[in-house]
């Protein structure tokens, strides 16, 4: 799809074509298990085995004074990794019971930067975190992160770890500029004694630190509050976070030590991010005819990081340092210091985003966009008419359709409406405002799909509403005999996206389907879910389509700027992989509701569909990432299609979808300038405005490693490792992709205990300041679904998981991967305030507590078998544990505090997230505890993910391999 705005970039600053398969991130298939220009391609590295299971253990982090600034540490030999097994089996009973002795004795002492011994001793700082000892500690002790488990094939579990593979200390380093821990975090309630950091405890102490505050966009490469840090985000040159966030916000000046680093380069790119209410929403600009100003050479457009010279009437590009003119309207006079005196007064010169209003030869044809349509495709097979989701749909159609979005300026909205039903056959429907009954026209001719009417067919909802209510009336009566029980899928799609083209705009299809599609037509899928390839070689064929009439259908609807939102009822097997995958490529979003039953999964359903209706989009939309000199965006992983190496294009792009970039060097990076990022996204508005969304961040450069460790950010960090390496199973053994990751894991670990921390014992296990998490998110990615092969999980629900998380921005993956666990037994019914959320394992979970869980797309709130009467009384208006029924999926409106407050919880959690969580109650020993146990992502997994303790260990012994 190419728009005559976006002119290619030279050849300095163009990505360069790709070299095939997945070799940025983790190789081509039959390569060496090197991770893009990161890895060794002489390392290898075996699945780890479980250590004994010990509870009462603690690991100790030290925080140290700063190295000095080129202190690269003892002196080791180059990486180098043996060919052995990561955990060999052969740990006896006796060094079983050694390594517990050895686990139990550890003590921590953790200094912060520039703090001595002696001074942190009498600072009088609270002992927090600390374990079982026999003498009082007299340094302060932090607990280190809950783990989760590693998920390599069950096979390799079958031994303990062998002594010398553990770390004697752990610690967690300072480094030069980062500030000491907050010496105010107290032990979080519910925390065992236990080791590691747990994801609560960095969140506790950045929202201590700067939740609440006002956060300034005014200076480069600074470090943004956490996703789950609430905070006032003020533009002030650079983009909002909460649209783009970086992996590390200093890049390394070269590739050479960006290889050394192994540390990925990336930014996660949210382009429609939702903004808060008491935030700016984002201005408009508009040149008339003339357009956005560009820079002639690279094409990017008019940021606060173009440097006005010769009076105002030049000014320098600040991503190709060509030198260009000031169109005469736009030209303003110099301050003393060199700024424009209107600076603050044009969004796109002080401010990091904002839009331009796109001038026609940014539209298609030369021609102003229609605004969109949304049509709605409804499966009227016996199964779906005989369970009452066809009615369930046609009744909430009639109220939804009063809720489309608009324009805040606009009465009414712009969006016009169509509607077709299917089963083997099409049904197409005249709903034109002057009819007294609809029309219905039938294709049977599936093989080649035609629109049957152009006039009556996409109409406005207000003026056509008797009509449309006439039709969604009589739609469930008119198919209730049917015993038709075979579909069609692809058909269906080729329809609706012909049916856009007619009319010349751009649209969603919303799709009601419920069943794998074995009606003869073109996309015909049969029933592929083979036990037998998991763990093998052939497993990967199980991700991609069954055929390839999917992925053509797909490349066809972008190029039409056909959305594809697919809502499934599935009872069986329906192959989500070739299903799901138009619904991916065009920036749609697929749901799925298992085993549909109208009672219970009907406020799920209909709570999502009304979200997704009202959802602010960006329609036929296409993304360019510009960079100044010295390095280039090389690989893009998301909901998205790519027909070249530069332009991401999206049929719609929605609030909650994230595209995530990689970057690498090209030539050196100048610390002085920095490195650039321009994000330009070119789409069409739901009025049927052209416009162009304009993200700008700039990121710091620097010699030297210490400062790129510093300014990591590992939200970022595994949102980005989660879509590579779901990208690159595509390709590849599942066995491959998670050693690669624990590879990873453990070379950005090594490199900064070689590079950036004081000397120490080889036995010591060092983490930078900012990623004292990492090891934590990176064992819950190994062990989901997704990299899990184990017959127990369903395929379907693998290929759902693995195309929801590529589409997911930063805060989504973070919650996704390391759900949070709530103590809602600890309320305080005369405070606003919500309990801290405490470690998701089971050791903090008590007979006498009430929990609530969450992940984004599960909610569960257990019960202990202790749970206090009245405590149940408030919830659910019934005497005793006994009485309380796991059937609900809501809990019941009660008038008193508890009950009010906790529904409030659960709401407040619901409305930041894209999906509706289902409810599910979970009373101690009962069957269901087995589902809700896979969440406590520390512990071990019931499909073979290794407890933290288990993957902290096996990365120790990876870092020591690769440092001797």
């Amino acid at each position: 799809m190419s728009q005559q705005g976006y002119v290619a970039a030279p050849p300095y600053s163009q990505s360069q074509p790709r070299t095939g398969g997945f070799s940025t991130s983790f190789g081509p298939p039959n390569s060496s298990l090197h991770y893009g220009h990161y890895g060794d391609p002489n390392s290898s590295y075996a699945a780890p085995q479980p250590v004994p299971c010990i509870t009462a253990l603690i690991f100790a982090f030290r925080f140290q004074g700063p190295p000095p600034p080129n202190n690269t540490g003892p002196s080791y030999p180059p990486y180098s990794h043996q060919s052995q097994p990561a955990y060999p089996n052969t740990a006896s009973t006796s060094s079983t019971t050694q390594l517990a002795n050895q686990l139990n004795s550890m003590q921590i002492n953790s200094y912060g930067p520039g703090t001595t011994p002696s001074s942190l001793t009498s600072s009088g700082h609270p002992a927090s975190f600390h374990g079982p000892q026999a003498t009082p500690p007299t340094q302060q002790q932090m607990a280190l992160p809950p783990g989760s488990q590693v998920s390599p094939p069950a096979n390799n579990f079958s031994g303990l770890c062998a002594q010398p593979s553990l770390p004697t200390m752990a610690r967690q380093d300072g480094i030069p500029g980062s500030g000491p821990p907050n010496p105010n975090l107290q032990q979080l309630p519910g925390q065992p004694p236990g080791p590691g950091y747990h994801p609560q405890q960095v969140i506790e102490n950045d929202k201590a630190s700067r939740g609440g505050q006002i956060y300034a966009t005014n200076t480069r490469g600074q470090v943004p509050p956490l996703v789950t840090t609430d905070c006032v985000i003020q533009d002030q040159g650079h983009a909002s976070p909460r649209y783009i966030r970086c992996t590390t916000y200093c890049f390394p000046s070269s590739s050479d030590m960006a290889k050394q680093a192994h540390i990925p380069l990336a930014a996660v790119i949210q382009p429609f991010a939702l903004v808060p209410q008491n935030e700016t929403p984002l201005y408009v600009v508009n040149h008339g005819e003339t357009g956005p100003i560009r820079c002639n050479r690279c094409k990017a457009y008019m940021c606060p990081f173009m440097q006005f010279i010769e009076g105002g009437r030049r000014y320098q590009c600040g991503f190709c340092n060509c030198v260009n003119d000031v169109p005469p309207f736009f030209f303003q006079h110099l301050d003393h210091i060199g700024r424009r005196v209107d600076h603050y007064e044009r969004p796109e010169l002080s401010l990091g985003s904002y839009e331009y209003v796109a001038t026609l030869d940014y539209c298609r044809n030369n021609k102003p966009p229609n605004p969109p349509a949304y049509i709605f495709m409804i499966d009227v097979s016996y199964r779906n008419i005989n369970s009452g989701l066809v009615k369930l749909i046609c009744e909430e159609l009639k109220t939804l359709l009063d809720k489309l979005p608009r324009e805040e300026q606009e009465e009414s909205s712009a969006i016009r409406v169509g509607f077709v039903t299917y089963n083997k056959v099409l049904h197409f429907f005249n709903v034109k405002s002057n009819l007294a009954q609809p029309q219905m026209m039938v294709v049977s001719d599936v093989g080649e799909v035609f629109v049957p009417l152009l006039d009556g067919f996409l109409v406005n909802f207000q003026e056509s509403r008797s009509v449309v209510n006439n039709l969604l009336d009589q739609i469930p009566e008119m198919f209730a005999d049917t015993n038709e029980s075979e579909t069609i899928f692809a058909p269906v799609i080729q329809a609706g996206m012909e049916a856009l083209k007619a009319a010349e705009c751009a649209g969603k299809l919303f799709i009601f389907h419920s069943s794998l599609p074995t009606a003869e037509a073109p996309g015909k899928l049969r029933n592929r879910d083979d036990k037998k390839l998991l763990n093998t070689d052939k497993e990967k064929t199980l991700f991609q389509p069954q055929v390839n009439y999917y992925e053509t259908l797909a490349r066809d609807c972008v190029a039409n700027g056909c959305c594809v939102n697919l809502f499934l009822f599935p009872n069986q097997y329906v192959d989500i992989a070739s299903l799901g995958l138009v619904t991916m490529y065009t920036g749609g979003t697929l749901y799925k509701y298992n085993n549909f039953q109208l009672n219970s999964d009907s406020p799920q359903f209909l709570t999502d569909l009304r979200k997704d209706i009202e959802k602010k989009t960006g329609f036929d939309a296409i993304m360019r990432v510009r960079t100044n000199t010295g390095f280039r965006a090389t690989d893009f992983f998301g909901a998205i299609y790519m027909d070249n190496t530069t332009d991401v294009e999206m049929a719609a792009v929605d609030c909650d979808k994230a595209v995530t970039v990689e970057f690498k060097h090209d030539d050196k990076l100048n610390e002085d300038s920095g490195a650039l990022i321009q994000c330009a996204v070119l789409y069409t508005s739901i009025s049927g405005q052209r416009r162009l969304r304009i993200h700008n961040i700039g990121l710091n450069c620097s010699s030297q490693l210490a400062d790129v460790y510093k300014t990591c950010e590992t939200d970022a960090l595994i949102n980005f490792f989660a879509k590579s390496a779901f990208k690159a199973i595509l390709s590849q053994p599942l066995k491959t992709v998670r050693e690669i990751l624990v590879n990873q894991t453990a070379r950005m670990l090594a490199c900064y205990r070689k590079n950036c921390a004081s000397p120490s014992a080889v036995s010591q296990l060092i983490l930078p300041d900012a990623m004292k998490v990492l090891p934590v998110y990176m064992n819950c990615l190994l062990k989901s679904c997704v990299l899990v092969g184990r017959p127990e999980i369903p395929t379907d629900e693998r290929a759902y998981h693995r195309q929801l998380v590529m589409a997911m921005g930063v805060a989504d993956t973070q919650l996704f991967f390391y759900p949070q666990l709530l103590p809602i037994h600890s309320l305080d019914l005369k405070s606003d305030a919500v309990p801290a959320a405490i470690r998701c394992s089971e050791k903090c979970l008590s007979e006498g507590g009430t929990f609530i869980l969450a992940n984004g797309l599960s909610m569960f709130l257990w019960l202990g078998v202790s749970t206090p009467p009245e405590l149940i009384q408030g919830l659910f208006n019934v005497p005793s544990f006994a009485h309380i029924s796991t059937e609900a999926t809501l809990l019941p409106d009660l008038d008193n505090l508890y009950s009010k407050k906790v529904k409030s919880i659960m709401e407040h959690i619901q409305s930041q997230k894209p999906y509706t969580m289902k409810l599910m109650i979970v009373k101690q020993r009962e069957q269901p505890e087995m589902l809700f146990r896979q969440f406590l992502v520390e512990d071990k997994s019931i499909y073979g993910g290794a407890s933290y303790v288990d993957f902290l260990c096996c990365v120790h012994k990876e870092i020591c391999q690769l440092l001797n």
